[in-house]
């Protein structure tokens, strides 16, 4: 590493997340500012492809560079310059360009071209242009990126500009040596420079444990015992955790493979039940009941993240990380009654009961208060999505239940909770516009099938007749026409021009993964911040 680094060779690092990638080129950087001197321009631009990367990394670097020296001022400058900051700190950046510079690709192309940036690449003394988390750029950025390491060259490098990329996920099909010789391809490609595929650096793994053999009859036994023993607590101290067989196994099944002559990472795979699971895989090793075998597999993994360390290097015997894939949900059905049946499977009826039509719920996105999403046609409610409004098909709309906070009846109370904008003084007082009046929340009376009914049908109480011997009493309701106008339960009102339902109210379907961590995330804060610290589980 240390000679490719100061060969002037460009390289690639592929190796883990958590590996040291970022120091892998950082140490090369500081050591070649180091011996030929600070404050000559820039030497080095890194470029990250999130600006949240290059932030992470500011504070790496505080911690590495400035710590322990008198004000924080170490002898290797180094700025972030990704469009973050204010117009005095871009005048500082400019009038003492730093030795290293943080960015990403479109602030390195505003820089290239903006006359304002002309100060940073005339006090260019380019080594290193560094691209992380090379894997990213694929496709149409992928050659934008290129041309732009090009003019990067052409603009601010000198003859021996040095190229590095990083990834932990470039590695493809075939045999090490076959990955190699892709990713030099396609750094030649990126960097407009030939490659050679012994500078491409992967990484040394070694094992925690002892490997084993799967037809090895005594560790077969070993660990079959071991996980049968549903009253076995998993040893703290590292030495005996580390002879554990099912640790063994599970360094084996999650943590490395071997790959020829060296040890490779395992493909991230589940614990789960499934055929495919780990704990599938470990009962068809032992025999043991799959559910057992997942158990046991959890418990080893929490014991390795309380294990004492290793005596010398401090290091855990598991470094492990857990991945929870999150998805975006699906529209709720709901049945119209005051205790609804739930469900995310799309149907026409409750199951076993076709006297209970399901609905689609759609949420007001201000209070969250939840509306039918509906169209009444020939008298019945039927599900609809929620921007389907073709009165072709019946009346677009949405029906509306709260027992906290009814819609009134009596006129003078409606006018209390309608927006302002929907009232006109007159000499009286006030009354509902002209032009809203076809708006205004209509009060129905819908049985459990959907049917609109009235005070005179025999069923509207729940009294037998001869075609319906067991009839469901009608529920008082309001009909809401579509376009969504204002929520008759927080009073957000939308303007006519405003015909996008989407943007007024959210079906669980309708918002993506990002949402659903969010929301997961600010849920679980929530229940930490209420849990006293008495009640939290020890490490």
């Amino acid at each position: 590493m240390r000679a490719d680094s100061r060969s002037g060779a460009s390289y690639v690092l592929t190796t883990g997340t958590g590996s040291g990638k970022s120091l892998a080129y950082i140490v090369p950087i500081v050591d070649y500012v180091l011996r030929h001197g600070s404050g000559k321009g820039i030497q080095a631009i890194v470029v990250y492809p999130m600006n949240a990367l290059a932030n992470s990394q500011l504070k790496e670097l505080e911690k590495f560079l400035c710590l322990g020296y008198p004000n924080k001022k170490g002898p290797v400058t180094f700025e972030r310059y990704t469009g973050q900051e204010s117009e005095d700190e871009r005048e500082r950046i400019r009038a003492n360009p730093p030795d290293i510079l943080l960015t990403n690709y479109v602030m390195l192309e505003l820089i290239l071209t903006r006359s304002t940036d002309a100060a940073l690449i005339a006090s260019s003394m380019l080594r290193f242009l560094v691209l992380d988390e090379l894997h990213t750029y694929r496709g149409r950025q992928g050659a934008d990126v290129a041309l732009l390491a090009r003019r990067v060259q052409d603009r601010m490098g000198t003859s021996g500009l040095q190229y590095v990329g990083t990834s932990a996920t470039l590695a493809g099909a075939g045999t090490y040596d076959e990955r190699r010789v892709g990713v030099a391809t396609m750094a030649s490609r990126m960097f407009g420079t030939v490659e050679r595929p012994e500078h491409v650096i992967g990484e040394t793994l070694t094992r925690t444990t002892n490997g084993w053999d799967e037809g090895d009859p005594a560790f077969v036994q070993a660990l079959t015992e071991r996980v049968q023993d549903a009253g076995y607590v998993p040893p703290r101290d590292y030495q005996s955790f580390v002879a554990d067989p099912l640790s063994t196994w599970i360094e084996s099944t999650f943590g490395v493979r071997q790959e020829g002559e060296r040890l490779a990472r395992s493909i991230p795979r589940s614990i789960s039940l499934e055929k495919e699971g780990a704990a599938a895989e470990l009962s068809r090793v032992t025999g043991v009941p799959i559910l057992r075998c997942m158990t046991a597999i959890q418990q080893a993994l929490l014991a390795g993240y309380e294990c004492e360390p290793h005596p010398e290097t401090g290091a855990a015997p598991f470094a492990f990380r857990l991945h929870q894939f999150i998805s975006k949900g699906d529209t709720i059905y709901a049945s119209l009654e005051m205790k609804p049946h739930l469900t995310l499977q799309r149907q026409q009826y409750v199951p076993g009961d076709r006297d209970r039509v399901l609905l689609p719920l759609v949420f007001c996105r201000e209070c969250g208060q939840e509306y039918y999403c509906v169209r009444l046609k020939d008298g019945q409610y039927l599900p609809r999505e929620l921007n389907e409004q073709q009165d072709d098909e019946g009346k677009a709309g949405f029906l509306y239940y709260s027992s906290d906070n009814p819609w009134p009846l009596d006129q003078d109370a409606v006018e209390e909770r309608l927006p302002d904008e929907w009232l006109e003084e007159t000499r009286v007082g006030f009354r509902v516009r002209r032009s809203r009046r076809d708006d205004l929340p209509r009060s129905v009376r819908v049985r459990g099938d959907g049917v609109e009914g009235d005070e005179g049908d025999a069923t509207a109480q729940g009294v037998p007749t001869p075609h319906r011997p067991n009839p469901r009493p009608y529920g008082d309701y309001h009909f809401v026409p579509a376009p969504f106008r204002f929520c008759l339960q927080c009073g957000v009102s939308y303007n006519s021009r405003q015909t996008d339902d989407f943007a007024k109210l959210a079906s669980l379907s309708s918002e993506g993964r990002s949402t659903a961590t969010t929301i997961l995330s600010l849920s679980a804060m929530r229940c930490l911040r209420d849990t006293p610290i008495r009640n939290m589980p020890p490490k």
